[in-house]
C-alpha cells in the first residue's frame, strides 16, 4: 500500500472504530442488573424472556380441520414473529390444540400479543345498494345471502355474506401513504389467480362500493369506478405507522385457521440456565485469552499487531449484532468462535508469507508488500466461500441456522478488514517512522516438512469410509433415539419447590442419571422451575429429584408431551439451504480453480459433515440445535482449510516450477503445514475450553467441535488433495 492510501486509511478505520463502539457499548448485561441495558438482545437460551400459553380454539371448525389446526397456527405464528423482527423463539406444541411459545427481548408486551392473537381473516364484500333490504336488517330481518356490519364514519353497512376474494389471493402486502390524507395504509399485490378475479369483479361491479372486511371488521368500503387489472388494491383506516406495519406482517403471514387463547404468560429464565450460560461464557473468555497469548509469544511484536486486530474484529461483530437488531445465542457464540478462528488465520497467513519473503533477505518494506499481495489471494478465496455460504444459510434458513449465518458473515467481514487493511497500516506507520527495522517472530518448523502425503492416500481413503460406515451404521441403529427435544420433542415438567432451587445443582444432579442437557428454566422470580427432557423421562427424573432434594419438597404442577422446537418447515428450509450452499461453493471453485478442485472440496465437506455426526451416534450424544451449529462451523472451518492448499497448489503450478503435479501437491501441503497447525492449534485452544470449562450443557457442542476440527485438517491433507491427483486424466494434465 502506498503512502497516498494512508490518507483515507486512518480515517476509515477511525470512523469505523468510532461507530463499533457507539453501537457495540456496553454489548451484554447478562443479568439484565446492569446500570444500562447491553445493547446486544440475548436469546431464549442465554437470557430467557416471555412464555406463552395459546389455545387453539377449534370449537368452530369441522372435524377434518380440527387434526391439524395446532400445526398450521404454529407455523403462522412462527411466520408473524420472524417478520415481527424477534430473532429465534421457541415454538412447540403442547398437546392436541395449545402451543407453547417463548419470546426473547420483547419490549412491547401489547403489541406482541395483539400481533400475534390477531386472526388476520381478510374478506372482500359488495355492499349492497338496496335501501330496503338494508332497513330490513337494521329491523332484525336480514335478508338470506346479506350481513349487517358496523362501519367506523360510515354507520351501518349491509354486506353480501359471500367473500369474492380473501386474504389466501394475496401474494404481498406493504406498508405505503395513501394519497388523500398521507396517512398509512397497506397496499396489497394479488398472485395471478387473485388478480383476475379482482379484474373481473370491478370490471363487472362499476359504480358499487366494495367493502374491505377484516376480522369481521369494515377497514374500508371505496366505490369501484373503473376496472382494475393490475391486481392491487389498498387498505386504509386511519392507521399508525406501527398499525400498518403490523397489519402489512400478519396478511403477508396469513390467517390463522382457528382463534387463539391467551391461556397463560409469565416470564422464565435461560433455556440453557443461567449456571451454563455463566460457565460457556467463562470458558469462552479463556480460550480468547489462551490465543491472545498465543499470538503475543509466537509473532512476539506482530501477535500484538495481530490482537490488536483481533479485538477491533469482535468489536465489528459485536457492533454489527447490535445495529441489526440480532439476538446473540449460542449458535451465534459458535459463529464467533469460527470468526476467531478464520481472524487469526488471516493473520497466520499473512506473517508465514512475510517470513518467506524476509528468508530470501528482502527488505522490511518489500517483504510486508509482498507478504500481504501473496496472502491477498488465499485469503479473498478461503474467506469468499465461507461468505456464500453464510449468505444463503441466511436467506434460506430459519431459526439458529440464520442466527449462527449472521454472526459468521459479518465476522468474515471484519476479520478481513481488521486482519488486511488494519494490520498493513499499522505497520506501514511503523515503517514510515522509521521504527520497524525487522519482524522477529517464533518458528515451529525451522525447516519445511518434505513428507510424501499422497503415498498413504489410499489407506486414508479406506480409514475414512471405516470410519463413515461406522459411524452411519450406529446413525440408523439408534433411530429416533439419536434425536434429541429440539428435533423429535419431548415431556415437559413444572415443579413448584418450597424453597428456593439452584439451577446448576439440579443440572448436577440430572447429569448423573443421563439428563443434564434437559432445559432447566426458572419462572420468573417464583420457586417454580420448568424441565424439558425426552419422552418417558418424567418418572426418573421426579424421582432423582425426590431423593437429592429431601430437605426441599416440590409439587408437580404439570406434565405434558410438547413437540419439537425445529418443525417440519424449519428441517426443510434448513436442508435447502445446506444444498444450495454446496452448489454455491462448487460453482465457485470451479470458476476459481477447475471441476476437480470442486469435487475434492465438496467431498472434504461430506466427509467432515459424516465423520462429525458419526461420532455423535458412536458417543450415545443426541442432535440437538447445538450439535447442529457445531457441524455447521466445522463446514465453515474445513473448506476454509481446503482453499488455502488449493491456491498454493494453483501458485506453484503458474509460476512455472519444474516438478510433477504429484510433487506440487506434497510440497504445497509441506509448505502450508506451518500454517495449518496453527490455525488448529488456536480454534483448539478455544473448543478445548468450551470441552472442559463449559459445563455439561454445551458440551455436546465443543465434543462435536473437537472432532470436526481433527477431521477438518486431516480432510484437507489425506483427501481433498490427493483426489486431485486421482481425478481421471490429471496426470497427463498436471
Amino acid at each position: 500500500m502506498t503512502t497516498q492510501g494512508m490518507k483515507w486509511r486512518v480515517p476509515l478505520i477511525a470512523a469505523v472504530v468510532a461507530i463499533s463502539l457507539y453501537y457495540a457499548v456496553p454489548p451484554i448485561d447478562p443479568d439484565g442488573s446492569g446500570p444500562k441495558q447491553g445493547k446486544i438482545k440475548l436469546g431464549l437460551d442465554l437470557l430467557g424472556g416471555m412464555q406463552l400459553v395459546l389455545k387453539v380454539d377449534t370449537s368452530r371448525l369441522t372435524a377434518k380441520a380440527a387434526e391439524d389446526a395446532a400445526l398450521r397456527a404454529m407455523e403462522i405464528v412462527r411466520n408473524r414473529i420472524d417478520q415481527f423482527g424477534v430473532s429465534e423463539p421457541s415454538i412447540q406444541q403442547q398437546g392436541a390444540d395449545r402451543i407453547l411459545l417463548q419470546l426473547p427481548g420483547v419490549t412491547d408486551r401489547e403489541r406482541a400479543l395483539e400481533l400475534i392473537g390477531r386472526t388476520a381473516l381478510l374478506e372482500f364484500k359488495l355492499v349492497s345498494d338496496d335501501e330496503a333490504k338494508l332497513k330490513e336488517a337494521r329491523e332484525g330481518k336480514t335478508p338470506e345471502g346479506y350481513r349487517l356490519y358496523k362501519a367506523e364514519n360510515e354507520g351501518e353497512l349491509l354486506l353480501e355474506d359471500k367473500a369474492l376474494l380473501t386474504g389466501k389471493d394475496i401474494s404481498d402486502a406493504q406498508v405505503n401513504f395513501e394519497s388523500q390524507y398521507n396517512e398509512p395504509a397497506v397496499s396489497l399485490t394479488l398472485n395471478p389467480e387473485g388478480a383476475k378475479i379482482f379484474s373481473d369483479l370491478t370490471g363487472a361491479q362499476v359504480g358499487r362500493r366494495l367493502a374491505i372486511v377484516l376480522d369481521d371488521k369494515v377497514q374500508s368500503a371505496p366505490v369501484i369506478n373503473e376496472r382494475i387489472p393490475s391486481g392491487k388494491a389498498q387498505i386504509s383506516g386511519r392507521f399508525s405507522i406501527e398499525q400498518a406495519n403490523d397489519l402489512s406482517i400478519v396478511l403477508r403471514a396469513g390467517a390463522l385457521p382457528a382463534p387463539l387463547i391467551v391461556e397463560e404468560e409469565r416470564s422464565v429464565g435461560p433455556s440453557l440456565g443461567k449456571d451454563s450460560v455463566q460457565q460457556g461464557i467463562r470458558a469462552t473468555l479463556w480460550g480468547f485469552m489462551a490465543v491472545v497469548a498465543f499470538m503475543a509469544l509466537y509473532y512476539l511484536f506482530a501477535g500484538v499487531i495481530a490482537n490488536v486486530a483481533l479485538f477491533l474484529n469482535i468489536l465489528i461483530t459485536l457492533a454489527a449484532l447490535s445495529y441489526f437488531h440480532a439476538t446473540l445465542t449460542l449458535p451465534g457464540i459458535a459463529g464467533i468462535v469460527l470468526t476467531i478462528g478464520m481472524a487469526v488465520d488471516t493473520n497466520v497467513l499473512i506473517f508465514e508469507r512475510i517470513r518467506e519473503e524476509r528468508q530470501l533477505n528482502k527488505p522490511m518494506a518489500a517483504s510486508l508488500a509482498a507478504g500481504y499481495k501473496k496472502a491477498f489471494v488465499t485469503i479473498l478465496d478461503s474467506n469468499l466461500t465461507t461468505l456464500i455460504t453464510a449468505i444463503i444459510l441466511y436467506y434460506i434458513g430459519t431459526g439458529p441456522v440464520r442466527g449462527f449465518a449472521l454472526t459468521l458473515a459479518v465476522g468474515i467481514v471484519a476479520s478481513m478488514f481488521t486482519g488486511i487493511t488494519v494490520t498493513h497500516t499499522l505497520f506501514d506507520l511503523m515503517l514510515a517512522k522509521g521504527g520497524l527495522k525487522d519482524l522477529k517472530m517464533l518458528q515451529f518448523l525451522r525447516q519445511t516438512p518434505k513428507l510424501n502425503y499422497l503415498k498413504v492416500r489410499k489407506f486414508c481413503y479406506a480409514l475414512s469410509l471405516v470410519v463413515i460406515l461406522v459411524g452411519t451404521t450406529a446413525f440408523v441403529r439408534r433411530g429416533p433415539g439419536m434425536f434429541g427435544v429440539d428435533f423429535s420433542g419431548g415431556s415437559m415438567q413444572e415443579y413448584r419447590f418450597k424453597k428456593p432451587t439452584a439451577i446448576e445443582q439440579l443440572r448436577k444432579s440430572l447429569t448423573e442419571i443421563g439428563y443434564g442437557t434437559a432445559t432447566i428454566q426458572k419462572v420468573g422470580e417464583t420457586n417454580q422451575i420448568i424441565v424439558r427432557s425426552p419422552l418417558n423421562s418424567e418418572k426418573p427424573i421426579a424421582e432423582k429429584i425426590k431423593k437429592d432434594f429431601a430437605d426441599n419438597p416440590y409439587e408437580v404442577l404439570r406434565i405434558e408431551n410438547v413437540g419439537p422446537v425445529v418443525g417440519k418447515e424449519l428441517k426443510t428450509k434448513a436442508l435447502w439451504a445446506f444444498i444450495f450452499s454446496l452448489l454455491a461453493i462448487w460453482v465457485y471453485v470451479v470458476y476459481r480453480f477447475d471441476f476437480r478442485y470442486a469435487f475434492g472440496a465438496i467431498l472434504s465437506l461430506f466427509h467432515d459433515g459424516l465423520v462429525a455426526v458419526g461420532f455423535v451416534a458412536l458417543t450415545g450424544r443426541e442432535m440437538s440445535i447445538t450439535v447442529l451449529a457445531a457441524v455447521l462451523t466445522i463446514l465453515g472451518y474445513s473448506i476454509n482449510d481446503t482453499i488455502v492448499i488449493f491456491d498454493r497448489i494453483r501458485e506453484r503450478r503458474r509460476s512455472g516450477i519444474k516438478e510433477t503435479f504429484e510433487e506440487a501437491i506434497n510440497n504445497s501441503v509441506n509448505l502450508t503445514m506451518s500454517r495449518t497447525i496453527l490455525t488448529s492449534f488456536t480454534v483448539l485452544m478455544v473448543v478445548v475450553a468450551l470441552y472442559f470449562l463449559g459445563g455439561e450443557v454445551i458440551n455436546d457442542f465443543a465434543f462435536t467441535m473437537l472432532v470436526g476440527l481433527v477431521s477438518g485438517t486431516y480432510s484437507t491433507v489425506y483427501i481433498a488433495a490427493p483426489v486431485l491427483v486421482d481425478w481421471p486424466g490429471s496426470k497427463k494434465r498436471g
